[in-house]
Order: C-alpha cells, then sequence, then structure tokens
C-alpha cells in the first residue's frame, strides 16, 4: 500500500489524501479530494495557524481540545489522530475516553475543565457565542494571551475538522 506523510507528520496511506483511490459505490466513504494539492496556499495557510498554536498551547491541554471538538465535530480521522498522538505522548486511556463526557469525569484539573468548557462553546458557537460564566471560568485559569492562544487552537482545529468532514478524509486503518 501506498503512503504518504500528512500535515502533522503522521504516515497515512495515500488514498486518504486522494491520491489513488479504488472505485466504490455511493453508500461507501470515498475520499474526494486531497486539500494541500488543490490549493496548496491555503493548505499552508491553515497549517500555520496549526505550528503557532503548537509553539503557544501546551502539548497535553492542546490534544484535549483537539480530541474534544473533533468529538463534538464528527471528525473520525481528528479524533483518530490526536487520541494516538496523545497516548504517544503518555496520555491515559481513561482520560481520553472521559473526553467525551468531561463533565462528569473527575480526571480533568479546573484549568483543563475551563478549556474544555471553551472549547464546547467555541465548537458549537450557537446563537449567544461564549457564555459569560465560561469566559469567566477560562480568565480564572488563562492570560489574556494565553486565552488568545487556546481560542487561536479550538479555531484552528475546527478548521482542520471541517476539510477532513468535507473531503472525507478517513483515518487509517492499523
Amino acid at each position: 500500500m501506498s503512503r504518504v506523510t500528512h500535515r502533522a507528520g503522521h504516515t497515512i496511506p495515500a488514498r486518504a489524501v486522494g491520491l489513488a483511490t479504488d472505485p466504490k459505490t455511493e453508500d461507501e466513504m470515498t475520499e474526494r479530494m486531497a486539500m494541500a494539492e488543490v490549493v496548496p496556499e491555503a493548505y499552508q495557510a491553515v497549517f500555520q495557524l496549526e505550528k503557532y498554536v503548537r509553539s503557544t498551547v501546551a502539548h497535553q491541554l492542546l490534544e484535549l481540545v483537539k480530541l474534544r471538538a473533533s468529538m463534538i465535530n464528527g471528525c473520525a480521522f481528528c479524533v483518530d489522530m490526536h487520541s494516538h498522538d496523545a497516548l504517544s505522548a503518555g496520555e491515559s486511556t481513561q482520560r481520553l475516553f472521559a473526553v467525551a463526557a468531561w463533565r462528569e469525569a473527575p480526571f480533568f484539573t479546573d484549568r483543563e475543565r475551563a478549556a474544555l468548557a471553551l472549547t464546547d462553546e467555541v465548537t458549537r458557537l450557537g446563537d449567544h457565542g461564549v457564555t459569560d460564566a465560561t469566559w469567566a471560568k477560562v480568565r480564572e485559569h488563562y492570560s489574556e494571551e494565553a486565552t488568545a492562544n487556546l481560542i487561536m487552537a479550538i479555531a484552528t482545529i475546527n478548521v482542520w475538522n471541517r476539510i477532513a468532514i468535507a473531503t472525507r478524509v478517513a483515518p487509517p486503518v492499523r
């Protein structure tokens, strides 16, 4: 099977980025296009945001935020990628599984809870945006700059989720 290196250095099947596909029925998930090839400048611009947030948000927190937003958005590729990245970085399976129900799980610090609440509200946005209560909790734990960087991280994973979902990028079969 042909393999390529994806945006974050992950090696995945070439078909997952649209380099080779087999004819399939309408009912099967088939990758639609390789954004990095079709619009490389735009893809690189998003990747520059990715590099920025990686340099400004703690890795463990960043992976929790990415995983939570990806779960909310239903992005299988990103849920797979970020759960594997977090495991590789030493995150526990207990905490990773609990991200889906973080409000009820006792495994997260108040600081992480504030970030996860912000992730939920920025990802779902709704009519009222981020609530004052969530904003106040975030500001208890994060400086103005750290809050801005957290919002950039949440926005960036939401962009990646929308790209992967729209183009049907599938997670690699391991």
